[in-house]
Formats: C-alpha cells, sequence, structure tokens
C-alpha cells in the first residue's frame, strides 16, 4: 500500500503546529487557525490567511533535513497572519513589500530563545537588522519597507537579500479574492493578535524573555491607527452650506404637485442645509532641523487630499500655514484646495533653529482679538515634540501630530492638549511625486 503524500504533508504541518503550542502556549489561537490543503503547483508551502496551501515533497525533504526549519516555517506564516502583512501590502511595490515582510517576520524569530525554533542567525542576518536598528526600535514591514526605498539596493543585493530571507510563497496573498471575505479575514486576525497580545502580557515575564521581541511587534502592529480625516471633524462648525437638503424631500407632496397643477410641484426640496465642516483652522509647521520637510510635504499632501473631499471643509474657508522654530518665520493663508496645493508644489521651509510652541500661540492669539479668526475651532501643530509648551492652554482644541517612529507614551504633551501619533506609513505618498525640500 503505497503513502498517501497528501496525508503525508498534513502530518507534518500537524507535528509542527503541535511542537510550536508546547513551547508557546500564548500562540494557541493563530496555531489552530489554519485548514490544510496540498497544492502541487506551487512547490513550496503558503497561506491566504485562512488556509495552508504545501508542496508535500518540499515539505518532506525540508523535515528530513531539519525539523526545526518546518517549525520556523509555521511559525512565519503565523507572524504574517498576526502581523496583518498580507492584508497591508496596498500599492507597494511587491518586491520590496515581500522582503520586507519576510525580514520582519524572520527577525521576530532570531530573536526567540525558544528551542523549537532557534537556529544560529547567520552574519547577514545580523548585519542587516544592526543597521535596521540605528533607525527602528522595532521592526515593522512598513518600516523595513521604508528602509529598503530610501536604499535602493541594486539588484544583486536584493536577491541575496531574497535568497536569505525567504521563507513561504507569497503568491497567495495576491490571488484575487472577493472584498467582504477579504475584510473578514484580516478582521478575524486583527481578533487573533489583540488576543495573542493579551496572552502574552496575561504570562508575565517568561514569555517575554523567550519570545522575544514578539510582544513589542505585536503591540506595535495592534496600535490604533487613528484615521486623520475623522481627528479633523474634531474642529468642524455648523453652517449653513448651498445644497440640496434631500432630508427635507417628500416625493408624495412633490409628484402630487405636478398631477394637481401640471408642472409645478407643491413642495421645492430646500437649496440649503445644515452641516458640519471646518471653516478656520491653523496648521502650524515645526521648521526646526529636527523635522524632515520630505515628512513635512507628506503631511501637507495628506490634508491636501482630504481638502479635495467636500464632506471635510466649506467651499469659503481659512486655513493658515504658518512656519516656526524658536519664532514665527511666515504665515500663508489658503482658501482652497487649489492655493493648498500650490503652497505645498512651492514649499521652501524657512528657519532650521530650536524648537519653542509658545510664539505661535502668542501670535495666533493676536490674530483672534483681531477679528481674524474669530470662529478658528482648531490648530494642528505638526512637530517633533522637543520644545517648550505654553503653561496654559488656548481657547480653542489643540493637537500635537508627532509623525515618527515612536510609542505613544514616549511623547509627552500637556493636559490641556490632544496628540496623535502617525507612522510614516500612515501618510502614504508615492515616492515619485515626493520633492527636495530645501531650508533657507
Amino acid at each position: 500500500m503505497g503513502i498517501n503524500l497528501s496525508e503525508l504533508g498534513r502530518k507534518i504541518l500537524i507535528a509542527s503546529r503541535n511542537e510550536l503550542y508546547l513551547s508557546m502556549r500564548y500562540m494557541d489561537l493563530a496555531f489552530s487557525a489554519f485548514s490544510y490543503a496540498p497544492d502541487s503547483g506551487n512547490g513550496y508551502v503558503g497561506t491566504d490567511g485562512e488556509t495552508i496551501f504545501y508542496h508535500t515533497p518540499f515539505l518532506a525533504d525540508l523535515y528530513e533535513q531539519d525539523r526545526f526549519l518546518v517549525n520556523r516555517l509555521y511559525l512565519h506564516m503565523v507572524l504574517h497572519c498576526l502581523f496583518r502583512h498580507l492584508w497591508r501590502r496596498k500599492d507597494r511595490d511587491p518586491r520590496y513589500w515581500n522582503l520586507a515582510c519576510d525580514i520582519a517576520a524572520e527577525s521576530v524569530m532570531d530573536g526567540m530563545n525558544i528551542r523549537a525554533v532557534r537556529m544560529k542567525t547567520p552574519a547577514i542576518r545580523l548585519y542587516i537588522y544592526e543597521e535596521l536598528h540605528k533607525t527602528q526600535r522595532v521592526f515593522t514591514a512598513e518600516r523595513i519597507y521604508n528602509a529598503l526605498l530610501h536604499l535602493k539596493p541594486d539588484d544583486r543585493m536584493l536577491a541575496r537579500l531574497e535568497s536569505e530571507f525567504l521563507v513561504d510563497d507569497h503568491n497567495y496573498w495576491y490571488k484575487e479574492n472577493n472584498k467582504k471575505k477579504h475584510q473578514q479575514q484580516q478582521k478575524r486576525w486583527e481578533d487573533i493578535s489583540n488576543k495573542t497580545q493579551t496572552e502574552l502580557e496575561t504570562y508575565g515575564r517568561e514569555p517575554g524573555k523567550e519570545a522575544g521581541s514578539l510582544l513589542e511587534t505585536v503591540k506595535t502592529e495592534n496600535r490604533e491607527r487613528y484615521q486623520y480625516r475623522e481627528f479633523l471633524k474634531r474642529f468642524a462648525v455648523l453652517r449653513e452650506e448651498p445644497q440640496i437638503d434631500m432630508d427635507s424631500f417628500d416625493y408624495v407632496f412633490y409628484t402630487y404637485g405636478l398631477e394637481l397643477y401640471g408642472n409645478m410641484p407643491l413642495i421645492v426640496p430646500q437649496e440649503f442645509r445644515e452641516v458640519k465642516k471646518i471653516e478656520q483652522f491653523v496648521i502650524v509647521i515645526d521648521t526646526s532641523m529636527s523635522c524632515k520637510g520630505e515628512l513635512i510635504r507628506q503631511f501637507l499632501t495628506e490634508t491636501c487630499s482630504i481638502l479635495k473631499s467636500s464632506e471635510t471643509f466649506f467651499r469659503k474657508m481659512e486655513i493658515h500655514l504658518i512656519q516656526c522654530d524658536a519664532k514665527v518665520q511666515k504665515d500663508d493663508v489658503v482658501h482652497n484646495e487649489e492655493e493648498l496645493q500650490h503652497y505645498i508644489d512651492s514649499l521652501s521651509i524657512k528657519g532650521g533653529g530650536g524648537t519653542d510652541f509658545r510664539p505661535v500661540f502668542e501670535y495666533v492669539e493676536g490674530l483672534r482679538q483681531e477679528g481674524q479668526l474669530a470662529e478658528l475651532k482648531g490648530l494642528i501643530y505638526f512637530t517633533d515634540g522637543q520644545g517648550t509648551y505654553p503653561r496654559r492652554g488656548p481657547g480653542y482644541d489643540t493637537v500635537f501630530v508627532f509623525v515618527r517612529e515612536a510609542d505613544e507614551t514616549e511623547v509627552k504633551v500637556p493636559v490641556w492638549a490632544m496628540k496623535l501619533i502617525l507612522e510614516p506609513e500612515d501618510l502614504e505618498l508615492e515616492e515619485e511625486n515626493r520633492k527636495q525640500t530645501k531650508y533657507i
């Protein structure tokens, strides 16, 4: 009686799952989240987040070579799903993104002191990790991807890195899938990731010693990513704006009027409706040397993309764009999307000194007393946070926005202010559209 190859592959995966579970009980939900299916066409092993597809000869050869390699393969795929690499690829370059995800997953495993996956870390990996640690405290695929975009490795180096970190087949990530199922899978793994984080925190110190950076990475990936558009709604005011108010429209009376009088409707919908939008707004740009012109441009570009939506701003508006380091350097006022885009396209940063937040609030208060910003509801201060804050808060909402790789607890703002931390990848911008910004 011949060996059932499909069943053999399935048994190898189950054996690997069980061995991992004995060493990492806090990962139970993640390890048990897959079904298994043979796929002779791929030649490797991979997952779409729901099923692990395997090529039995490849899996058997790997197991015969060293069963720890199969354990690492299984955990590697689990980490991809825990960190939601499959669903966060967006419109990124597939080659860079696949490599960044593999580096992120392997770096976590290489830092584990768990016998089931522990292996000697090659010198090239240690070098890559050391280089990344110069700018990143916690590795995520997005941060590694941005580092690759910045470094632009040549084809030879890229192939060398791919050969070193390639473990599973990512083709299953890119297969056509209906949107509803895609969202369900992502939501399912978000839930598993949050529960895994809770388990890691509940188990106490021991998993922290064994699992290395796993908890820290999971916490970073699970961090709530603020939606800038939704956050801006805090500063909206109620005004009437010219538009058809369909909520006040009654088709019954409208049709009855047409029937009764010919071409005269009995009720005409209101041409104005009350809406909450942003009318007056202040955006302050910290132009100290610690704030890079690249990120400033990204931040303003994202604001401009939101401005294009008529749901956020009034047609008539007043946005003050203030540049400030230790003193107010410049105040530009824009009234629409076109003016803001022109400002971004011709942006030059004036400043480069230290950071002091107080001059801006004194300047804005002067404008309010003059009646120029009578309807001001909010101020956003784009900064690195390293400066002197006013002791007392102003009479309007203030939020300090930090675009940097930092945990929220590392940045302190006054009790009267809000803070919003965005990762650089939260401000998506195509590399070719970025322009150099110079200090003058």
